[in-house]
Formats: C-alpha cells, structure tokens, sequence
C-alpha cells in the first residue's frame, strides 16, 4: 500500500518524478514539470538543463499515459541519439522493466504499457504521416520553418501537448515568431547566471572570450543579429511604413 500511495505521487507530481528520478530540478525547471500548459517554449541557455527536464517530461507521461506517444525531432542525428540518451537515463534511473528489452533502440523505446517515445533528426520530408500525444522541438531554433509548419499538424486529433526548446540564433524562423509575437505559449527565459552548476568564474571567461553578441545569444538567451544578415531586422522594420504604397503587390 505505501507503494501504491508514492506511486500515485509520482503520477500526480512532476517535481516528485524527477527527483525519484535522481534529478535535482531548479526553481524554473520545478515550475515547468508543474505547469498545466499545453503550449511551452523555453528559451535558455547552454548547458542550462532544458533538454534533461524536457526529457522527463516525456518519461512521465508514456509511463503514466498508457498507449501515449512523444515524439521529439531534433535537427541532426547527433543531437536526436544524445536527447534519447537523456530518455533512455532516465528510464534506468526509475528501472527499465518499465521498458520492453526488446523494443530498446537508439533513438526509441516501447514501454509495456504500450507508449512510445521516439527521438527523429528534423526532416520535412519524412516527419508527415505521424500522430502525437506529447510533441518536442529540440534546438527549436535551428529548424527550418517547412518542418515547423508539418510538425503541427501531428497533435491535431489527439489535442496533445507542444513544446518547443532552444538557445536563440538570431531574429528569425519558427522559435523566435513564436517568442516574439504568437499567442498562446507559456514562455520560460533561464540565462546562465540563474543556472547553479555554471559558475561566475567561467561565464567571466567566456565574456572575455567569445564575441559580446555570441555571449548575449549563448549565455543571455538574446536574440541577436545573424552573421550573414546585411540588414539588421531593427533596419528593415523602420524602412517598412504604411504610407508607401509598394512598388508590388502580391495576390
């Protein structure tokens, strides 16, 4: 009876999972694994633990969600194998006989009560024709905006969570419309100097080191500028004015 009465707490607590987990969630990452939204984008620095919470996000709900599937795409393979290591972590931290042995692969595992949780590198190509109860963008920023716009429809039927994880890389594409202007999100800014396992020293480093924009973007969770931009975007919104009339017209 004591067992049945954690495990309900489990079920019923996030924060509690991910400490039975063997996690020690920060205040921003207790209120995310807490938060009742169906919409979440977290824009955060590097190394500051967004893909371990999101991972076990995902683990809560295809064990406690009979028949559920998370799919999280990533933009490379690499970076997909090293999100499921996360998974498949944590999973051996709460005992993989909740998973089937045979059904273990790289990038994906069936548990015995039927869910699935499935890594993918980011492709528009071949992310169609797929269903899910928990969908996540991982290096949100770094995705085209073609498999954004196909990766949506896969919580249509199901009415399934999204959300959306990354570092910023610059004022344009899928993450930073939705940070700056789409409706709907709840929205989590965690810099680096909020994070307890980056230290001041090391950050005092990296300002010496890197580029004042890449330190901004990396650590600060700023949208900056891209590299290859000739016009910045603050330029081409104030050369834009509804008292021109455009030399062409579209439709």
């Amino acid at each position: 009876m004591v067992e049945l009465r954690g495990d309900l707490k489990l079920a019923l607590d996030r924060a509690a999972f991910a400490r039975a987990a063997g996690l020690h969630p920060d205040s921003w990452q207790e209120e995310v694994l807490r938060s009742e939204s169906k919409r979440l984008l977290l824009n955060c620095s590097r190394q500051s633990g967004k893909t371990t919470i999101v991972a076990a996000l995902a683990v809560h709900r295809a064990l406690y969600i009979p028949r559920s599937f998370c799919l999280i795409f990533s933009p490379s393979l690499d970076q997909s194998l090293e999100f499921f290591r996360r998974v498949a972590d944590l999973c051996h931290a709460l005992g993989i006989e909740h998973v089937d042995p045979e059904a273990l692969r790289k990038t994906g595992m069936d548990l015995r009560n039927g869910s699935r949780i499935e890594a993918r590198p980011g492709s528009e190509r071949t992310a169609r024709g797929r269903t899910a109860d928990l969908l996540v963008i991982d290096e949100a920023a770094r995705i085209e905006d073609e498999l954004y716009h196909s990766l949506r429809p896969m919580i249509a039927v199901t009415g399934g969570s999204l959300v959306m994880l990354s570092t910023p890389a610059g004022k344009r594409g899928a993450f930073y419309d939705a940070w700056t202007a789409a409706v709907g999100w709840e929205r989590y800014r965690v810099t680096a100097e909020v994070c307890p396992r980056i230290s001041e020293a090391f950050l005092e480093e990296e300002r010496a080191s890197l580029p004042s924009w890449v330190y901004r973007q990396e650590y600060e969770c700023s949208f900056e500028e891209t590299s290859d931009q000739v016009f910045t975007t603050d330029m081409v919104e104030r050369a834009v004015t509804s008292e021109v009339k455009p030399l062409f017209e579209t439709g």
